[in-house]
């Protein structure tokens, strides 16, 4: 249902998208991404790594890693994916927010809510 494929909206060094196979319906599960969490007292360690442009929050007091393709999800304010941290099968959830056409690249909003238009780190 999707692959990894060279985007034009990624600056990083690798230019990594994740873009649908097939059409995707809207409410779809595209992919569960497993985590590996950590305390937020230790992110000042991943904070002096490359990780640290990839973590998520995960709850109040942890945040982190998703494996998988979880961490290749590119953003956008206008995306047509979003996720659900699924805290039992320590999980990010991956869903369709819009029908998504073959080859089409799947945008999720890094802020966690698809209507938050809030400035993020890399446009600051």
């Amino acid at each position: 249902m999707i692959e990894i494929k060279t985007s034009t909206l990624s600056d990083g060094e690798f230019n990594r998208g994740v873009f649908a196979t097939r059409d995707i319906a809207k409410g779809e599960l595209i992919h569960e991404a497993p985590v590996i969490a950590y305390p937020n007292d230790e992110h000042q360690y991943i904070d002096q790594t490359i990780l640290a442009d990839y973590a998520f929050e995960y709850g109040k007091n942890h945040s982190a890693i998703l494996l998988g393709y979880g961490m290749l999800f590119n953003h956008s304010y206008t995306p047509n994916a979003t996720y659900d941290i699924n805290f039992d099968n320590h999980t990010f959830d991956f869903f369709a927010y819009t029908n998504i056409k073959a080859g089409e690249e799947i945008l999720i909003n890094y802020n966690g809510d698809v209507d938050d238009t809030d400035p993020l780190w890399f446009n600051k």
